[in-house]
């Protein structure tokens, strides 16, 4: 069958060549030149230009009428506002398509080339210039005027009671986080992220635990920096010296002693020369530690580059430190504590939910690059930019099930997307949305754990199991008396 095809193409492509032969052909016995184009191949160009307008403006519609309303329907109250937008827009596109292609043909074909016709030329028209720049003005600055009175909508102030989410981003992952019971999240800081607590929430044990980790960190690298047997070797050397240099001191002041008062030059070569004994015992102390060190199982080798680059990173590692110090506490309005509040958020991965019309205002956060959170099915799109939370707000009006009914699609669902091209693995950042009764949504929130939950049970469960086993320990005792 392909084997057909590509014979078929190849005698339509030898067909059209003899074709163009026979017309040169053709021309030379009638004397007439390449260049030379008479009226009636001017009309019949003028006339085909008409016939291809009206197929072209035929197919344009075929198009239109079979794959235009290629999205779903729209699922918050902001995608309908959203969707009325894009259609104002797309008819005036349309409009404007139509009118200038349909001039550029009718002009083709009205104005084609007469020997008994010359085309007038003009320089300047002032009508023209107002005409094309005050009538595209206009559109464009109520395209614009429309455009930010829907975006206004999208990003003004969330009602009161409205549901609120926090979006955290990292390559290739989101999070979402749910405030707790006093409706404030809590206080979030880069610098405190950590395995167990990946969005950095602020909480006086949390900045404790943060503190003892870079200590530990720090006192580790201090240490292999300091057992470095290159520079242990060098600090060696250099306190011999120092220590043979005194007893050359000493030795000089000696000899003078035979020829004069001995006292005199001792003290004299002392003053001048020699180091204090305190210097010279903290030099053997320290010589002494240095030997210890060479001789202990820590001694590291290490090139200068290596040895640089974790003095580097000791640097880096104290500025952290330093940071982490300077977190400083708040109050929200009403007197709640940021460093309290976010020990009863929620933290939700793989999916999170949203009640069916009830307003959510998101708050997106990034960790990394600049990711681009995308809801397609909301007609929802907000930047997600490293230290700067940016957010929007929406309804949803139909929930995960209906749209399912609505698209004879027992498997869909609502889906966030990361719609920047963000890394290797971009194409699989995503998130599943549900959307569901109010009811629904309470009893799926109850059951989502808190910050801090977990940690708290272990230390109550710990608790109990030793009252418990203090417990078992005294009626032993009480038993064995």
């Amino acid at each position: 069958m392909k084997l057909l095809i590509l014979l078929v193409v190849i005698l339509g492509i030898v067909a059209l060549v003899q074709l163009a032969k026979v017309y040169q052909l053709t021309s030379s016995l009638r004397n007439k030149r390449e260049e030379d184009i008479s009226e009636a191949d001017n009309r019949l160009n003028g006339g085909l230009f008409l016939a291809f307008m009206v197929v072209f403006y035929a197919a344009v519609i075929w198009l239109v009428a079979r794959y235009g309303d290629y999205a779903p329907p729209a699922a918050s109250v902001h995608g309908e506002a959203v969707d009325q937008l894009m259609n104002f827009n797309m008819a005036i596109i349309f409009a404007v398509f139509f009118l200038v292609n349909t001039l550029l043909f009718v002009f083709a074909a009205k104005y084609y080339f007469r020997k008994d016709r010359k085309a007038r030329f003009f320089a300047h028209d002032n009508r023209l210039e107002l005409v094309w720049t005050v009538i595209p003005s206009i559109v464009l600055a109520v395209i614009i005027a429309y455009g930010l009175k829907t975006w206004n909508e999208m990003t003004g102030e969330a009602s009161e009671d409205a549901i609120r989410v926090e979006v955290y981003s990292k390559q290739f992952d989101w999070t979402a986080r749910y405030p707790g019971s006093d409706s404030e999240f809590g206080l979030a800081n880069y610098n405190l992220i950590t395995p167990t607590n990946p969005l950095g929430i602020v909480t006086a044990d949390g900045v404790d635990a943060a503190l003892a980790e870079l200590d530990e960190k720090i006192a580790k690298l201090e240490a292999e920096i300091a057992h470095e047997r290159g520079h242990l070797l060098e600090e060696k050397a250099s306190l011999e010296a120092q220590l043979h240099d005194e007893h050359g001191h000493h030795g000089h002041g000696d000899g003078h002693g035979e020829h004069g008062n001995h006292g005199e030059a001792s003290a004299h070569g002392d003053a001048h020369h020699g180091m204090s004994e305190e210097l010279r015992h903290a030099v053997e102390h320290r010589l002494s530690e240095v030997e210890q060190m060479l001789a202990s199982d820590k001694v590291v080798i290490l090139t200068q580059a290596a040895y640089e680059a974790k003095e580097d990173k000791l640097y880096r590692m104290k500025r952290h430190r330093q940071r982490v110090t300077e977190v400083e506490a708040f109050n929200y309005d009403g007197g709640v504590s940021a460093w309290q509040a976010g020990m009863d958020d929620k933290i939700v991965k793989g999916e999170f939910h949203i009640p069916i019309g009830r307003e959510v205002e998101f708050v997106f956060r990034s960790r990394d690059v600049i990711h681009s959170a995308y809801m397609p099915h909301f007609r929802a799109q907000m930047n997600a930019v490293p230290g700067v939370p940016t957010r929007f707000k929406m309804t949803p009006t139909i929930s995960t099930d209906s749209m399912r009914t609505i698209l004879d699609d027992p498997d869909f669902d609502y889906v966030l997307l990361c719609n920047k091209v963000c890394g290797a693995a971009h194409f699989n950042m995503q998130m599943k949305v549900v959307v569901e009764s109010e009811e629904q949504y309470e009893a799926w929130l109850e059951q989502q754990e808190e910050f801090l939950v977990k940690e708290d049970l272990e230390v109550e469960k710990s608790d109990d199991e030793g009252v418990a086993q203090s417990e078992k320990e005294s009626e032993s005792i009480t038993a064995s008396l």
